[in-house]
């Protein structure tokens, strides 16, 4: 188990091409310093929150959630670094500052407005849209997209990329599940990313996320 995730990195299980993956393919939200472990299970009550934890404070945040209860997901990828002059594998957050939380509106409300040990904690606003104040609401992920999301970055692959629209050459505008490999299940739109074919996931109102390099033969159109 790597210390510095948000959850345990086991195998995603087989998907059947074309089909969206179960929540028991999605690994259980683990607070790495007590070991209190949340399984992720789809409600009706609950929405996917997304929360911008202020200087890189996702992981304190997240482990203060899930010690409460809720699951949490942080998409992380390992990385080389340079630390005092030496390399060193790390694993950092792909989108930095953002967690997401499956909660309730009334809990979501809770986290940022009366828990003081979450007081670097915001909402991440939906700037596209307006509420009945004629103010940006909290943002919120669909449960498919979501789960998506989470197959994609789960395997914490060096190569996933967190991408500007300009930089990807789509082939096409067809959505494609990807069929075999460390990412099979995830569904997307193929491009090419710094020179090579992967496919790209969309996270409505936040932004791109690219796979690692996918062969032809993994890939079919839905």
């Amino acid at each position: 188990m790597n210390t510095l995730s948000n959850v345990e990195t086991r195998g995603v299980e087989a998907i059947t091409p074309g089909l969206r993956p179960a929540p028991d393919a999605i690994p259980d939200a683990e607070n790495t310093q007590n070991g209190v472990s949340v399984e992720y299970v789809h409600d009706p009550t609950k929405r996917w929150y997304v929360f911008r934890a202020s200087y890189g404070r996702e992981d304190k945040a997240s482990d203060v959630m899930i010690a409460d209860g809720t699951f949490t997901y942080i998409a992380k990828r390992d990385a080389i670094r340079f630390v005092n002059g030496k390399r060193k594998r790390v694993t950092e957050s792909l989108i930095p500052n953002l967690l997401f939380a499956y909660v309730t509106p009334e809990k979501a409300e809770e986290y940022v407005k009366q828990t003081p040990e979450l007081a670097y904690l915001t909402y991440y606003y939906n700037h596209f849209q307006l509420n009945e104040e004629q103010k940006n609401p909290p943002l919120t992920v669909s449960v498919k997209e979501m789960d998506n999301f989470m197959l994609a970055t789960v395997s914490h692959n060096e190569h996933l990329l967190f991408v500007d629209p300009e930089k990807c050459h789509y082939k096409s505008g067809d959505m494609v599940v990807v069929t075999d490999g460390l990412f099979k299940g995830v569904e997307g739109k193929v491009a090419r990313v710094a020179g090579q074919q992967r496919v790209i996931v969309t996270l409505s109102k936040i932004g791109l996320i690219s796979t690692a390099y996918i062969p032809t033969a993994f890939i079919e159109k839905i």
